[in-house]
């Protein structure tokens, strides 16, 4: 049914830039809220950028904020983020989701991906 397919992940240096891709499928990512989320090892899952479903008002983590850039292709159903000025506090496994009703960046999203790992290190 739904699903979301994260890529684009791998090993950076500090200051080097990743584009992390989320293929959907099974709805429009235009119709719906999502977002992109992050876990570090011993860390609590995070909200880095959304797309509220209500307007589509776009919200980043402040440490990302001027760094990062969420997307959307709505002829390619996919959701993008442009991760610049990588910094090592930036490692963790990476998380596209998406909620028909999503207001708030907070990890209860109703549909998740496999996941996807950024590693930022010399």
């Amino acid at each position: 049914q739904l699903q979301l397919v994260e890529s684009g992940g791998g090993l950076v240096q500090p200051g080097g830039s990743l584009r992390l891709s989320c293929a959907a499928s099974g709805f429009s990512v235009d119709s719906y809220g999502v977002g992109w989320f992050r876990q570090a090892p011993g860390k609590e899952r995070e909200g880095v950028s959304c797309i509220s479903s209500l307007d589509g008002s776009i919200y980043y983590e402040d440490s990302v904020k001027g760094r990062f850039t969420i997307s959307t292709d709505n002829a390619k159903n996919t959701v993008y983020l442009q991760m610049n000025s990588l910094k090592p506090e930036d490692t963790g496994i990476y998380y596209c989701a998406a909620d028909a009703f999503s207001i708030a960046c907070i990890p209860n999203y109703d549909h998740w991906g496999q996941g996807t790992q950024v590693t930022v290190s010399s």
